[in-house]
């Protein structure tokens, strides 16, 4: 009699458990499809964010730009890169364009080439794509911020 016992005390833990693992399932998987929506909206938003700030060919299309020369492997590039986010935050949008050169790629390497300029570099051009001021080495977003509206000012 001891073991109908045990087997039905399994029997009814197995079915106890499986009852409380599709409660679980029920409550928990909607939540986890909506973080794992919010993670894949963010993450492709994120994407395409980067994607435009390295379109180069935005350079002289009539808005003034602050192109950044990086190397993502460099960690005072990527110091720069946030400090130039943080002081264009102020700005309303259209006023200023954010474009990055990365020098890891072939169009990247090209503009840095061109211009002569070293990586940690920010170069401020007028709405045609002329060069009207070169900052170089890391900055702080309270150091940009003036220097940003200066060129707003000029350009």
């Amino acid at each position: 009699m001891a073991r109908k016992t045990r087997k039905r005390t399994k029997q009814t833990e197995t079915a106890q458990g499986a009852k409380g693992l599709s409660r679980r399932a029920l409550v928990l998987g909607p939540a986890g499809l909506l973080v794992l929506g919010g993670a894949g909206w963010w993450g492709s938003s994120a994407v395409s964010r980067t994607q435009h700030e390295h379109d180069l060919s935005r350079i002289g299309n009539g808005l003034p730009s602050v192109v950044q020369i990086h190397d993502p492997l460099c960690n005072q590039c990527t110091q720069l890169q946030r400090n130039t986010r943080k002081a264009l935050t102020c700005f309303e949008d259209g006023s200023l364009q954010y474009v990055i050169a990365n020098i890891r790629t072939e169009d990247g390497a090209a503009f840095a080439n061109g211009l002569g300029l070293p990586h940690v570099t920010l170069v401020l051009m007028d709405g045609q794509g002329s060069v009207q001021d070169v900052l170089q080495g890391v900055r702080s977003r309270e150091e940009l911020k003036p220097a940003f509206q200066a060129f707003q000012a000029r350009a």
